[in-house]
C-alpha cells in the first residue's frame, strides 16, 4: 500500500483518484530511498512503474522544501528523457500525482515552436522535463538557468546512448550544480552507461526489477509461422476474428509501418502509424486517438514506441520479428501490465526463424505455436525450442539480398541518416529523424 511509503496526504489522495492502490516493486524500493535524498541507480524496463518511482518523491520533496524553507524561484528538478512522447507522458504523470500541490512543471522538446515553452519558463517552473537537444538550445539562448537545481533524473539512459544523445547529456551534466541528488534509470547497463553512472552518482542505492531477459507471466505469447506475402492477410484475419480491442503493431521500418496502416484502413480498420518521419503533432494526435480508442490499431517502429505507456492495452502484435532479442521483451512488455492480462502475437517468416531462436534462447523457453493458422507457411512451420545449454544457430546467409536493414543499436557517435522525405525539411536535434529507424 502507498500509505506505507510515508507519502504526504495530497499525493496519496491524488494516487487514489487515479485508481492506484498498490505500488509496483520498483516503486516500493525506490520511493523510500529517494525520500531520504539519496542517489539512485535503477535498472528497470518499460512498464515497471519507474516514472512514478521518481516523480512522486520529487513532488513530495519539493513541496516540503517550499513549505518549510521558502525556496527562491528557479528550476529545482530536471528530468532528462530521450523522446518527446516520453517527456509528455512524464509531464502528464507529474500533473496527475501533483494536482493537489502548488508545484509548477513544464515540458520542452524539439520539433515544435519554442515560444509556448519559453513563455512557460518565464512564468516560473519548479520541475523541468526535457529532451537533450531543445534543452541545450534554450540554455544557449539563456532561457534556462539551472544554478538552483537540486535534483537531476536521467531517464532511459541506454536509449540516450542508442539514439546518439549521450554527448548532449554529458554537456548538460557539466552545466548543472555538482551538489545535487541524482537518479539514473536504464533498462540495460552497457559499459558506457555504467561508466557514466559511476561518474555522476554518489554512493547510489541500486534497485533492480524485471531483468530484460524475462517476460511477464501475465502475457500470453504465441507465434504464427507465415510467408511474408501473407502477413497482411493474417493480420486482417486476426483483427476480424479475435477479440482484440486495441493492438500495438510493431514493424522494423518506417515504410513498413505506413504500409501496414494503409492496408488496415483500406480494410475498414481504423489504424495510424507513428515513426520518425511523422511530425510531432501527427505522432501525438495518433497516440491520443489510440489512448482514447478512437483508433483501434497503432502501428509503430521500436524507437517511436519507446516510452508509450497505455493502460489496458490488450494485444501487442509483432508483424515483423525484431532482430535484437531484448527488443522482443520490451515490445511485449507493453501489455499485461500492473497484473492485467495481455496477449502477444508474433508473425514469423522464413528469414526470421533465426531471430526467433535468439529470442527463445534469451527468454529461456519456446514461444507457443498458434494452432489456428489459416495461412500456414509453405513447408515446415515448426521451430524447435533452443536448448538452454546451446548457442543460437547462425542466421542463414542470403544469396540474393540481405534481409531488411533492420534496426540496430547505434553507437553514441553515429550520425542520424538523412530522411528521404521532404529535402527542405530540417530534422529536429531531438527526434524527428531518429537513428535506428530505416526509411524504406
Amino acid at each position: 500500500m502507498f500509505e506505507k511509503l510515508n507519502l504526504i496526504d495530497p499525493i496519496l489522495k491524488a494516487l487514489k483518484a487515479e485508481g492506484y492502490t498498490k505500488p509496483t516493486p520498483i516503486q516500493e524500493q525506490a520511493i523510500p530511498v529517494l525520500l531520504q535524498r539519496k542517489d539512485l541507480l535503477g535498472c528497470a524496463q518499460t512498464g515497471t512503474g519507474k516514472t512514478a518511482a521518481f516523480s512522486i518523491p520529487i513532488l513530495q520533496l519539493l513541496h516540503q522544501d517550499e513549505l518549510y524553507k521558502k525556496e527562491p524561484d528557479g528550476i529545482k528538478a530536471l528530468i532528462l528523457t530521450p523522446t518527446r512522447e516520453l517527456a509528455i507522458q512524464i509531464g502528464e504523470s507529474l500533473e496527475a500525482y501533483g494536482k493537489l500541490l502548488r508545484i509548477r512543471h513544464t515540458v520542452i522538446f524539439g520539433g515544435v515552436s519554442q515560444k509556448p515553452q519559453t513563455d512557460a519558463l518565464r512564468a516560473g517552473v519548479d520541475i523541468l522535463v526535457a529532451t537533450p537537444g531543445r534543452l541545450l538550445d534554450l540554455m544557449d539562448q539563456r532561457y534556462i538557468k539551472l544554478d538552483r537545481l537540486k535534483m537531476f533524473v536521467l531517464d532511459e539512459a541506454d536509449r540516450m546512448l542508442d539514439m546518439g544523445f549521450i554527448h548532449d547529456v554529458k554537456k548538460i551534466i557539466a552545466r548543472i550544480p555538482a551538489k545535487r541528488q541524482t537518479i539514473l534509470f536504464s533498462a540495460t547497463m552497457p559499459p558506457e552507461i555504467a561508466t557514466l553512472a559511476s561518474t555522476i552518482l554518489t554512493n547510489p542505492v541500486r534497485v533492480e526489477v524485471t531483468p530484460v531477459s524475462s517476460t511477464a507471466n501475465t502475457v500470453k505469447q504465441e507465434i504464427y509461422f507465415v510467408d511474408k506475402a501473407n502477413k497482411r492477410h493474417l493480420l486482417l484475419h486476426l483483427l476480424k476474428t479475435k477479440n482484440i480491442n486495441t493492438a500495438l503493431v510493431f514493424t522494423r521500418t518506417k515504410h513498413g509501418a505506413d504500409r501496414v496502416a494503409k492496408d488496415l484502413n483500406k480494410a475498414g480498420i481504423m489504424a495510424e502509424a507513428i515513426h520518425g518521419n511523422k511530425s510531432q503533432n501527427a505522432r501525438q494526435r495518433a497516440l491520443t486517438n489510440f489512448k482514447a480508442q478512437k483508433t483501434r490499431v497503432l502501428v509503430a517502429t521500436d524507437i517511436a514506441a519507446r516510452g508509450i505507456d497505455i493502460d489496458e492495452l490488450s494485444h501487442v502484435i509483432n508483424f515483423e520479428i525484431p532482430n535484437v532479442p531484448e527488443t522482443y521483451v520490451h515490445r511485449i512488455g507493453r501489455t499485461g501490465r500492473a497484473g492485467a492480462s495481455g496477449s502477444s502475437i508474433s508473425f514469423c517468416d522464413a528469414e526470421e526463424k533465426a531471430y526467433l531462436k535468439d529470442i527463445q534462447k534469451l527468454i529461456g523457453k519456446p514461444v507457443p505455436v498458434a494452432t489456428d493458422n489459416p495461412f500456414p507457411m509453405n513447408g515446415s512451420n515448426i521451430v524447435a525450442p533452443v536448448p538452454s545449454n546451446t548457442r543460437p544457430l547462425q542466421k542463414p546467409q542470403q544469396k540474393q539480398q540481405q534481409p531488411r536493414r533492420d534496426f540496430k543499436r547505434k553507437q553514441a557517435n553515429t550520425a542520424p541518416k538523412k530522411s528521404t522525405g521532404n529535402p527542405s525539411r530540417k530534422p529536429s536535434r531531438d527526434w524527428l529523424s531518429m537513428p535506428g529507424e530505416k526509411n524504406y
